[in-house]
């Protein structure tokens, strides 16, 4: 593993881009609630106009996961994907550079008792969340009802990791390395809640086949593993933003049953589902902007 760049190294030229996203992050975060949503869509719609390659990652996801709907229906939602999580980007900054407390009265909380009942086992446990545009909006306002680590891809960049991890830090307990499962293990056998994303591409090696929106996808077969090894309950968490764009909605499902059930294919299917059915009630919102269906089944072509 490469050093970490000492502080001083973060004042060089290479840095100054970076310098300059933090700041506009803070300002960004302090903006009055209607200037943050006009700005986020615009943020959204030049990215939509420009951004080409990203549009056709989402244009291509969005035909993929619903090939009923026909070019004008097609068309909107990708535009309105762009708008959600150009959004996400103002939310995200507000989530990190904000205290959550302001954002109380924002919150709707679902499910409480779900998440009360698993934690009362004396298991921890492991919260499956999910990609949303809202996803770092969604855990500073978890914070506000439940503590909580967080598994996450450290950054390439040395200086925005610093920040990106010392403002989760603020909002989680630990946060861990995706590589890191024993400190996962570790954690959840110590009574702990561990939020973990399994919605992603990690590659063959890591995943096994199941069906996401009709298509094979190489869905990680982590989540099942840990399950095993620490016996925690595992429940879904859906989080996002109401139709007013003025508040959110969290929600714990319960815990999952007979899960894990030995089986990785079934395990992995069973995961994805519930996944779905939690992006098909705001599916803008959602990031198919990243390359859900990169690693492809032996035989099949590349999508992208």
């Amino acid at each position: 593993m490469a050093d970490t760049p000492s502080k001083t190294s973060f004042l060089t030229p290479k840095y100054w881009p970076t310098w300059l996203s933090i700041g506009l992050m803070r300002v960004g975060a302090w903006l009055p609630w209607s200037l943050k949503l006009w700005v986020g869509k615009l943020i959204g719609l030049l990215a939509w106009r420009f951004a080409k390659r990203r549009r056709h990652i989402t244009e291509t996801n969005l035909r993929l996961a619903f090939p009923e709907l026909d070019e004008t229906s097609h068309a909107q939602l990708v535009r309105e994907t762009f708008i959600a999580n150009g959004i996400g980007i103002l939310e995200t900054a507000t989530g990190w550079c904000r205290d959550p407390e302001h954002l109380r009265h924002r919150v709707t909380f679902q499910g409480e008792r779900h998440m009360q009942q698993a934690l009362a086992q004396g298991k921890g446990a492991l919260i499956i969340g999910i990609h949303f545009s809202t996803l770092d909006m969604g855990g500073a306002l978890h914070s506000l009802f439940f503590p909580a680590d967080v598994v996450y891809r450290p950054h390439d960049n040395a200086l925005f990791e610093r920040f990106m991890t010392r403002a989760r830090s603020r909002i989680f307990d630990q946060t861990i390395d995706r590589h890191d499962l024993r400190g996962v293990v570790r954690r959840i056998k110590a009574g702990h809640a561990v939020w973990y994303s399994p919605d992603q591409d990690f590659g063959r090696q890591a995943s096994v086949f199941a069906p996401f929106f009709g298509v094979e996808a190489a869905t990680v077969k982590l989540t099942g593993k840990i399950a095993r090894m620490t016996g925690a309950p595992v429940m879904p968490l859906i989080f996002h933003r109401n139709p007013n764009n003025r508040s959110y909605t969290l929600e714990y499902l319960p815990a999952l049953e007979n899960f894990p059930s030995g089986n990785e294919v079934e395990d992995a299917t069973r995961i994805n589902a519930v996944i779905e059915a939690a992006i098909r009630r705001h599916p803008e919102q959602y990031l198919w902007l990243h390359r859900r269906f990169k690693t492809r089944p032996p035989g099949e072509p590349g999508v992208y």
